[in-house]
């Protein structure tokens, strides 16, 4: 590749200068204009930039956001915090019944997951309720109405990536179904389950089997939601290629109050518990009794589940903790990127270009430079934070997002990256070792309506600076 040999001759004059020529002609093989592209390529040591092309120009991100919103959370909040989420009482116990309703106040754990639910309500019944004659009550408080009703991204408004926050997020409103061949007889038939089965939740599977390998599952399979007032209806139909073993499909149907009030009635029943009352939202009170208070996986193990697989409601319910703990309370998003600039601030980070909407990169009026993405990255390198950090993006070729990337070249593993795309957008931002063991930060942004062809142009520099070819 005649470009990059060019390119790497010359690197080492071309800090804060134009992109290369060659570059240039990678990008118009591309159909990529070249101010539709940022590149930084700069030495962890903060020395001058090798690449700098566009660095100042303020751009959507996408996911790669979710670098930002992290590293403020690290600082912010240190690596060993955790959520809780507490159960109150609001009535006399006696033998095991609850003469009351059961209180849950959510404070933004973004992790909560069915296990830890079941393991929550388990610790109650371990209090000595075993009856509850009252009613569920959810306190959603510590966070503004607003933040769960926000306008999704795109024309799938029931996919799991557009679930809105919730302070008292389950599972993040996740269902996800799965589709496996069957055998009825000597007939191969679409078999659809869910993860997490629940009654309120009923499928209607009408989808067929068809000749074909499994690289275009999705593009025969429709599926409609019809909301009910108890609970809500999956109709899917199309066709699976008989080549699948199985996939799955998330899809966030009901509300977070839904979810949570379903969830508890299935688990508490299985747990021995008994209970026939309502949903109740309202705030707990200083009058009610505290049962027991679950503590989330501390922050550290959870932007892990952030940056690797991308989780765009963990990140908005990261930005919103930030606020909550800076004391904005109901938390919301404008006082958590007030709070965010402000750790930036603190950190000799000052980005006057920097949009924030909801920290996840879901968003078409997010900004940031690829110059200060890489001042970001810099600065985290020297903080105590960074194993954390880096620790928390996906190993280039072997996991996360980046795990089919460059996975049969010598650059597997030598690179921990966040990427983000949308339609239109494509970045790419982390930490890459040469094989003499020299670390640089890398940023690649492009935002265009063919911006997906600029993962090439991502992989050759990878190539090119981890492998010198």
């Amino acid at each position: 590749m005649r470009w990059l040999l060019v390119l790497w001759g010359c690197w080492v004059t071309l800090a804060q200068a134009a992109l290369p020529f060659n570059v240039q002609e990678a990008l118009s093989k591309a159909q990529l204009p070249a101010d539709s592209v940022a590149i930084v390529v700069q030495p962890v040591d903060g020395g001058a930039p090798i690449i700098s092309h566009n660095a100042a120009k303020a751009m959507n991100p996408a996911s790669v956001m979710k670098l930002v919103t992290t590293y403020a959370a690290l600082e912010a909040l240190t690596p060993a915090y955790r959520w809780k989420t507490q159960v109150y009482r609001n009535g006399p116990l006696n033998q095991g019944v609850l003469d009351g309703d059961l209180i849950i106040k959510g404070y933004g754990d973004p992790a909560l997951n069915i296990t830890e639910f079941w393991r929550l309500l388990q610790q109650v019944q371990q209090q000595g309720i075993r009856q509850v004659k009252g009613n569920l009550i959810l306190d959603l408080s510590v966070y503004a109405p607003e933040v769960s009703q926000r306008p999704v991204l795109d024309d799938e408004p029931w996919r799991a990536y557009n679930a809105n926050p919730s302070a008292l997020l389950l599972n993040g409103r996740n269902t996800s179904f799965r589709f496996a061949m069957a055998n009825t007889g000597n007939k191969p038939a679409v078999q659809l389950s869910q993860e997490f089965e629940l009654p309120q939740i009923r499928v209607i599977n009408t989808m067929q089997t068809r000749k074909g390998a499994c690289s275009d599952w999705r593009s025969d399979l429709r599926y409609s939601i019809t909301p009910q007032a108890d609970g809500v209806t999956v109709a899917f139909s199309g066709t699976l290629p008989d080549q699948c073993d199985e996939r799955y499909l998330e899809l966030s149907v009901l509300s977070d109050t839904q979810y949570v009030f379903f969830s508890f009635k299935k688990l508490w029943a299985q747990l021995g518990g008994q209970f026939n009352g309502q949903l109740v939202l309202a705030p707990a009170t200083d009058a009610n009794t505290l049962v027991t208070t679950w503590l989330s996986p501390p922050l550290d193990s959870v932007v892990r589940d952030i940056n690797k697989w991308s989780n765009n409601v963990m990140a908005r319910q990261l930005l919103l903790t930030i606020a909550l703990e800076a004391g904005f309370t109901p938390a919301d998003e404008a006082g958590a990127a007030l709070t965010l600039k402000q750790v930036l601030r603190q950190r000799g980070l000052q980005f006057p270009e920097l949009v924030l909407e909801n920290g996840a990169g879901l968003s078409r009026i997010e900004r940031v430079s690829a110059e200060h993405l890489a001042q970001l990255l810099v600065t985290a390198w020297q903080r105590p934070v960074m194993p954390v950090l880096m620790a928390s993006m996906p190993i280039l070729g072997l996991d996360g997002t980046t795990k089919k990337r460059l996975a049969e070249s010598a650059s597997k593993g030598m690179a921990y990256l966040k990427t983000g795309s949308l339609e239109g957008v494509s970045s790419i931002a982390g930490y890459v070792q040469d094989q003499a063991g020299k670390r640089y930060v890398l940023v690649v942004m492009a935002n265009h309506a063919r911006a997906s062809a600029v993962r090439a142009v991502q992989d050759a520099l990878l190539k090119q600076l981890i492998e010198g070819r």
